[in-house]
């Protein structure tokens, strides 16, 4: 059984091992693929695991061998299903892995936009504090979170995992998501002191975020998007950080990865940004690779789990 994987190295920059899935067949390993390498590089293998490299319909149909795409990753808008579907080609993908870091990385932002954590740190390494006369001293306003509301978008194993950590510092949860009987978005947005974005990127999320749902926010409310860039119309919501209507940005994903550095996001101010790592923990990814492994082992014994098409 030949096995390839295509994009290796965000999955396992190299402190993981590719064990559990090598151990269930001839596997190759790609840290990069073009794409004009997809092809060549593809070409022998029957299953194929891919985390962002863009698997169309012109690539499933030149892959005669081709019997099972994997992806490692939840999100699976990088392969033509219908094509595969055609083919009689699964698709899976791996849920759930990373529920607790993307959680965890929610507060990890909000909380150094509340506490100035690291603004504070460099001040004392540079010697302001051994230079002061006070035994404490403030460079920015810190808020405690107890009493605030954290609003939720998108109330799914994550959305949930937030609230969890947010009544735990004693805020008020609001979630909306279309699919449960919860709050009506336009009550989540006006009364949110911290909105948490957690809703997948379908037509109806795409620029969720914008001009007009941004003037409902209150002003000086925390945003944070852990979910996909394009929920976020970047250049509303860098404009409404100029003017003061929003109080904050915390991102972890961009609308375009890596961005253009026209982006107006990166000059914007109050701006935390961090590069798609919400999901990167040693731990979640070492999930990633075993649920990899569980779905191939699911697919070879006529069982495939996790299929999207």
């Amino acid at each position: 059984m030949r096995i390839a994987i295509l994009d290796a190295h965000t999955s396992n920059p190299g402190d993981l091992s590719w064990g559990p899935v090598a151990a269930l067949g001839e596997l190759a390993v790609f840290e990069h693929t073009l794409p004009e390498q997809i092809v060549e590089r593809s070409l022998d293998a029957e299953l194929l695991l891919s985390n962002k490299t863009v698997l169309g319909c012109a690539e499933i149909e030149a892959l005669p061998a081709l019997r099972y795409i994997g992806l490692l990753s939840t999100g699976y808008n990088v392969v033509d299903l219908q094509a595969a579907r055609a083919r009689g080609i699964p698709v899976t993908n791996i849920p759930a892995y990373s529920t607790a870091s993307v959680a965890q990385q929610v507060f990890a932002l909000l909380l150094e936009l509340t506490n100035q954590t690291r603004l504070h740190s460099d001040s004392v390494r540079a010697g302001d504090w051994a230079r002061g006369r006070d035994f404490s001293y403030q460079l920015a306003p810190l808020t405690e979170l107890a009493g605030k509301t954290m609003g939720i978008i998108g109330f799914g194993r994550i959305g949930q995992a937030v609230a969890g950590i947010a009544r735990a510092f004693g805020m008020r949860v609001l979630a909306h998501d279309p699919a449960q009987q919860l709050e009506p978005l336009e009550i989540v947005l006006r009364q949110s002191d911290v909105l948490s974005l957690h809703c997948p990127l379908t037509p109806e999320t795409q620029g969720l975020i914008n001009r007009a749902t941004l003037a409902t926010m209150k002003p000086g409310a925390i945003l944070i998007n852990t979910s996909r860039g394009p929920v976020l119309n970047e250049a509303d919501v860098a404009a409404a950080l100029h003017s003061g209507q929003l109080g904050a940005l915390a991102a972890d994903v961009l609308s375009t990865e890596p961005p253009g550095e026209d982006n107006p996001l990166l000059t914007a101010p109050r701006c935390i940004l961090t590069p798609h790592i919400s999901w990167a923990t040693k731990e979640a990814r070492a999930r990633l690779i075993s649920i990899a492994a569980d779905n191939i082992r699911a697919f070879l014994a006529g069982n495939p789990t996790n299929v999207v098409n």
